[in-house]
């Protein structure tokens, strides 16, 4: 069987056209495509210029904060429910301009149009969680050992918050942060890749947009465009009282100390090397649609993307056949092409670092199953790549290692135990799954001494999380939460309420004093 990778008839890609169409969707959403700078605006489909943008000084980021700061004094007084308002208006608006946001993902991160709508709609519901939250920030009243006493805990705004992004979800994400953020009574400053700039300036525009039409201040919302200098100066910048960033461990390892050095607080969500245990119980149909979506979604571009298979003996070679087969039948190409599966990878390095993992991994005893090579599509300037599948004698440290690329490394083992050392046996700690028929292996792999990652799923892929439960991570992850159950409390702060309704003064502990 051959790879559909590019059907007769369809015609390459033109960056002209590309650039009409951002010219188009920005316009829909209210905002105008920029000119002039030295920052690039790049599609991934072909490699070639969207357009050219002014990155923000530091004098501009300096500017942006204080804006921010300025607005979170006034933002913070308001009641949630109304702050809510603003956030339920951009839920609204982002379902109404749903296809051009999702077409401004696809030619700015190269995700094909399902997923790009995905993404958005992710953005839907994670609004209207937020706007659910915010009659349920609530605290607690415990008792007091001391009569005529009360004590409480209450939440409060926090203040601003940073937000830096990447590329592989260029709005989601920034929508878990913001949405939560700002029902919390926070303020947002946001730094987004400098890959997405344009998805970027349109969600602005759309949040702006929702703030005047809901009478709310437009600066509790800032938007810098630019590189590592300025998100380096957010990071350093005190009155950010929260930076959550996204991206890889080596960003987080430089922001974590800064921001604490400060006594700042960091949300980080970093890398993973997400693992899956197949047993031989398993139903391999169900795995094999599982994986090639966890495998090779988002041209293996995700956080969560599944970058281990560990299979049990019994069940391995013909996983690794049926694998192999859908493979080659998956279509790569133009992710604006409805039929297209697997798009591009965002640029050239993405594709050099794959081919030295997979050069790595030939070393280390592998055995390349399918997968690898380039695919002509669009010029020099663009890097599509069939999704690879490595058979791995052991874990070796390439396989250790968070190769931001569709490549799959399949093991295999005897002992279930040792299955979950291997899972394990990483620094990363995002998200795993396993896929079993027997109840006692799926609550193994859940108990404390099973999966170590923020997310442990059960016979479903490593992606595709839901907005309602906590994401995020363990080790070099990052440990932080974003998005669902109470990972607002990470956007406030709390204080502990002692209420002596008395008249008399007893202390606590029993100490008497004069």
């Amino acid at each position: 069987m051959t790879n559909v990778s590019v059907r007769t008839g369809v015609a390459a890609p033109d960056t002209t056209a590309l650039r009409a169409r951002a010219e188009r969707a920005l316009r829909a959403l209210g905002a105008e495509l920029p000119s002039g700078g030295t920052l690039s605006a790049r599609t991934p489909i072909t490699g070639g210029e969207l357009a050219t943008l002014t990155g923000s000084t530091p004098d501009r980021v300096d500017a942006a904060v204080d804006k921010a700061a300025k607005a979170f004094r006034s933002w913070r007084t308001v009641p949630a429910p109304r702050r809510a308002a603003v956030v339920r208006r951009l839920g609204r608006l982002l379902g109404e301009n749903l296809g051009e946001l999702a077409e401004l993902v696809t030619l700015e991160a190269g995700k094909i149009d399902a997923e790009a709508r995905g993404e958005v709609q992710e953005m839907i519901d994670v609004c209207e969680f937020a706007v659910g939250l915010s009659r349920q920030l609530y605290g607690v009243t415990m008792p007091s050992e001391r009569p005529g006493h009360r004590l409480q805990e209450t939440w409060h705004p926090l203040g601003v918050v940073g937000v830096i992004s990447a590329f592989n979800f260029p709005v989601a994400v920034w929508s878990w942060n913001t949405a939560i953020a700002l029902v919390c009574g926070d303020t947002v400053v946001w730094k987004p890749s400098e890959t997405t700039s344009l998805t970027a300036i349109a969600c602005h525009a759309l949040l702006r947009r929702a703030a005047a039409e809901e009478g709310a201040d437009p600066e509790i919302h800032q938007l810098l465009l630019g590189g590592t200098e300025v998100g380096e100066r957010l990071v350093d910048d005190e009155r950010i009282a929260l930076v959550s960033a996204t991206g890889s461990t080596r960003m987080g390892r430089a922001v974590a100390p800064r921001v604490a050095a400060r006594f700042g607080r960091c949300l980080l969500e970093l890398g993973g090397n997400n693992a899956a245990i197949v047993t031989a119980s398993a139903d391999l149909e169900l795995v094999t649609r599982a994986v090639v979506f966890a495998a090779a979604g988002t041209a293996g571009q995700r956080c969560t993307t599944l970058r281990r298979l560990i299979a049990h003996r019994d069940v391995a070679n013909r996983l690794a056949e049926r694998l192999t087969a859908a493979y080659r039948q998956l279509p790569v190409g133009d992710p604006l092409d409805p039929e297209t599966l697997v798009g591009p990878l965002i640029d050239g390095r993405a594709y050099e670092a794959m081919q030295r993992a997979l050069a790595a991994a030939r070393q280390d005893g592998g055995e390349l199953l399918c997968g690898g090579e380039r695919v002509p599509v669009a010029g020099d300037d663009s890097y599509y790549v069939r999704p690879a599948i490595v058979r791995m004698p052991s874990q070796t440290a390439i396989v250790r290692a968070e190769t931001f690329a569709p490549i799959l490394y399949l093991l295999d083992y005897t002992d279930l135990d040792t299955a979950i050392a291997v899972h394990n046996g990483v620094p990363q700690g995002l998200s795993s799954s396993i896929f079993t028929g027997d109840q006692r292996e799926a609550e193994r792999f859940l108990a404390a001494d099973g999966s170590d990652c923020g997310i442990a799923n059960v016979n479903i892929g490593t992606s595709g999380a839901e907005i309602g439960g906590a994401f995020g991570g363990e080790k070099h992850t990052g440990g932080g939460r974003e998005s669902g159950s109470d990972s607002w409390k990470a956007y406030m702060r709390r204080a502990t309420n002692t209420i002596n309704y008395s008249p008399d003064l007893p202390l606590a502990q029993g100490i008497t004093f004069g």
